[in-house]
């Protein structure tokens, strides 16, 4: 069985986080072999963006989320650094401004959805309205209730229109955030990442918990999966996102265009 299918959540499948282990590694070691393969996943992910970005059927949309501290800017830093900026973009989500605020929660994510060719990647997402719009009570519970199957339906168009989705919740234990953001308070030059709302959020660790499982389960679908990357171990989570990015993509079978032009009687 591939990593991609041991990773990913089943439709319809109840989720309940204590059932996963952060600390998981599928078997793989820190060694020479991961380091291997990492260089060589992030090499084929080149390679590959190549192919998506000149054969122009599709495009990749990767959604990033995960508890304070996960490492979704690691992942980005760690397993994207080999794509062309010119195909790709990262668009973090945060606080929505008075412009988004004045529209349907939608509008700001659609907006930054990637055309067909080009690779989007998402820092936090759309499921921030039924996260944190839950946890702190942003919205009435009929309010946020109803945009699990809005999302859905928007994920379903996005992929009806060639967008290939994948999701990835970056499992963290509870001990090594604390580990991480001590790191961050004992390190210069990390305490510009710490903020007051750090301290507050992991106050409610376990209904953002129960937000999560709740998400994992009526938003894993068929079209659009959900993967649960257990992200205690920073070199495991990279070559996981790494190896379900190129397994995907090999998935499509793309193929460079055939020329404009009639290149054998091109004489320079």
């Amino acid at each position: 069985m591939s990593l991609s299918a041991r990773l990913r959540v089943s439709p319809g499948r109840p989720v309940s986080l204590s059932h996963f282990d952060p600390d998981d590694t599928q078997g793989w070691k820190k060694d020479d072999r991961m380091q291997r393969e990492l260089a060589k996943g992030i090499a084929e992910l080149d390679r590959l963006q190549y192919v998506l970005y000149a054969e122009r059927k599709h495009a990749l949309l990767v959604v990033l989320q995960g508890m304070d501290g996960a490492g979704k800017d690691g992942t980005i830093r760690h397993v994207m650094t080999g794509l062309n900026p010119q195909g790709c973009r990262v668009t973090p989500f945060k606080v929505p401004t008075p412009e988004e605020a004045a529209h349907d929660f939608l509008w700001r994510i659609h907006r930054a959805a990637p055309a067909r060719g080009d690779i989007g990647i998402f820092n936090r997402s759309h499921y921030e309205d039924v996260l944190v719009t839950r946890v702190r009570k942003l919205a009435p519970r009929a309010v946020w209730s109803r945009r699990y199957d809005e999302i859905n339906a928007f994920e379903r168009l996005l992929v009806d229109e060639r967008t290939v989705v994948l999701k990835f919740f970056l499992h963290l234990s509870k001990g090594e955030q604390r580990r991480r953001i001590q790191d961050r308070l004992r390190d210069p030059d990390k305490q510009w990442k710490l903020s007051a709302g750090d301290f507050t959020e992991r106050a409610r660790w376990g209904a953002y918990a129960k937000a999560y499982e709740e998400v994992l389960s009526r938003c894993s679908t068929a079209h659009a999966p959900w993967y649960v990357i257990p992200a205690d171990k920073k070199w495991f989570r990279n070559l996981a996102v790494c190896r379900i990015l190129v397994e995907t993509l090999e998935g499509l079978r793309m193929k460079f265009p055939r020329p404009s032009v009639d290149v054998s009687r091109v004489k320079l």
